[in-house]
């Protein structure tokens, strides 16, 4: 049997075999189902890897972008050219590909770190207070502070971009606990601190490089080449899930921005966007219910702004029911079923799949081989297909990663080469409110220094007891004290709050920023 990847508008997944015969079939996924989602599952080792990069082949010729993440660092072999190598011609023969060729396929490399990609950033405003929190692991009553914040922000006109930001921000907020509580809500000192706290632990961990401009503009991510193919975007994350939590975040985020920024299109005849969440399971651990609520609304939602969403995970009870019953195609590879947690699993996909006569789900999920899995896709009016026990196509790009020679080549030629790669610290929050600091402490100087001026004037005028204005002139610097105190507006007020704040929590820094060697 000869196939060809791509054939009337389907992408070949593989090649399946009935029991009772030497007949074979293609299993393929119909482009214009392909925004309906996706699930890849198996245990470590039997073929999900590849399976991606398959799948990812496959959209990239039919003129789809591509994003995936490579946890593993395996992943951007697809940006060369396959070899011809044993196993992989066997298999080739085995399902009838005829011929067998093979390509390099348009890759644009990403990395948080900036090490083995360009830069991915994004700013604090972006991100929002929902997904703050949750990267924050903060408790409600943090979470309200967070709101608080931004709300603050928005109405300061304090621009919220970078980790710094938002540390000067909490700490104005923390000194003016009491008065902002009475106009925004409860503002706890304790929340507050707490706040900072995993700020700096966020910080540590990477985040810092996360947060800042220039931030990524997802048409980047949605590139054609002048051939045709779709642009694979592949996002270096072996070092990032050394800090899950930031990893499974900032992948939700891009997911919201997909959902904002892209108009409604409806049902169109291929997606104009796929989205492989590799790990997924990540996205998912301790979540709270309202974020999972939320990832259940975008996925639900984005189908309609025309991107695929494709989870990649080890057990099918990695994600939840009410995100699970939005995955129209299915590819289960092998699971174990040493547990009684592993057993269920078994159980779980086995009933996902419409029901092969020929076959029994449950036993077959133990039994298929490395490269094998159970293929199940929608057709005709959008209705499963019966599931296939169905032998995967191998990839026509290389398995296996990249030298650093071939990365750095790629990334050197790349469409985005020089958008990304330098940090930009334009004025924000932290410059507006060490501005604002400066200033005050500038007039606090001066009202000192012309308070104790008329004091020594007033010191050095003397008369005789009993004549001139004696009586008068000498309590007047107490009374002109009092006055000014009360006179004292709340715009100077908050200006000395805010120099207090500032200074309290920037230290050594502010001063170098008053001083000229503040980045601008």
């Amino acid at each position: 049997m000869a196939e060809s990847i791509l054939q009337d508008g389907k992408l070949y997944i593989g090649t399946s075999r009935k029991p009772d015969d030497s007949r074979n079939k293609g299993e393929y996924l119909e482009l214009r189902f392909g925004n309906r989602h996706g699930l890849v599952t198996g245990a470590t080792g039997t073929g999900k890897t590849v399976t991606l990069q398959v799948l990812a082949e496959g959209f990239s010729n039919a003129g789809v972008p591509v994003f995936c993440a490579d946890v593993k660092g395996d992943l951007s072999g697809i940006g060369a050219i396959g070899e011809a190598k044993d196993f992989l011609l066997a298999r080739a023969e085995q399902i009838g590909l005829d011929p067998y060729d093979f390509q390099e396929f348009p890759v644009i490399f990403w990395d948080l770190f900036g090490e083995k990609g360009h830069r991915v950033r994004t700013t604090i405003s972006e991100m929002g207070p929902l997904l703050l929190s949750r990267l924050m692991n903060a408790t409600d009553a943090q979470e309200g502070v967070i709101n608080i914040a931004f709300k603050i922000a928005d109405e300061g006109g304090l621009p919220l971009l970078d980790l710094k930001d938002l540390q000067a921000l909490l700490s104005y907020m923390g000194e003016n606990a009491t008065a902002l509580s009475n106009q925004f809500g409860f503002i706890s000192k304790a929340s507050v601190g707490a706040i900072q706290r995993s700020l700096l632990v966020l910080e540590q961990q990477g985040a810092r490089q996360f947060f800042g401009e220039p931030a990524l503009k997802i048409s980047d991510l949605m590139r054609t080449t002048n051939d045709g193919r779709g642009a694979i975007s592949v996002l270096a994350a072996d070092k990032l899930m050394m800090n899950p939590r930031l990893y499974a975040t900032f992948l939700l985020w891009m997911l919201s921005e997909l959902f904002e920024i892209l108009p409604e299109v409806g049902d169109p005849e291929k997606p104009k966007l796929v989205f492989f969440f590799d790990e997924a399971h990540l996205l998912f651990n301790d979540a709270p219910k309202v974020l999972v609520e939320r990832v259940e609304q975008v996925v639900r939602l984005i189908r309609s702004k025309g991107v695929g969403v494709y989870f990649v995970t080890q057990n099918p009870l990695d994600v939840p029911e009410t995100v699970l019953a939005q995955l129209g195609n299915r590819v289960q590879h092998a699971l174990r079923a040493y547990t009684p947690r592993e057993q269920k699993a078994v159980k779980t996909a086995a009933e996902t799949f419409r029901p092969n006569p020929d076959f029994d789900c449950a036993t077959v999920i133990t039994q298929l081989g490395t490269g094998e899995a159970l293929v199940s896709t929608l057709e005709g009016k959008g209705i499963p297909s019966v599931v296939e026990r169905t032998l995967v196509r191998p990839p026509a790009s290389r398995i296996g990663p990249l030298t650093e020679g071939e990365r750095r080549k790629i990334i050197d030629v790349s469409p985005v080469a020089g958008l990304y790669d330098e940090d930009f610290d334009r004025e924000s929050a932290y410059e507006i409110l060490a501005a604002r600091a400066a200033a005050a402490a500038d007039a606090a100087e001066r009202q000192q220094a012309e308070a104790e001026q008329a004091k020594s004037s007033e010191g050095s005028r003397w008369t005789l007891p009993g004549f001139g204005d004696d009586a008068a002139a000498t309590p007047a610097p107490k009374t002109r004290s009092r006055s000014g105190y009360q006179r004292e507006s709340v715009a100077e007020a908050a200006m000395k709050s805010v120099a207090r704040s500032v200074a309290s929590s920037l230290g050594r820094a502010l001063v170098r920023g008053i001083l000229g060697s503040l980045r601008r």
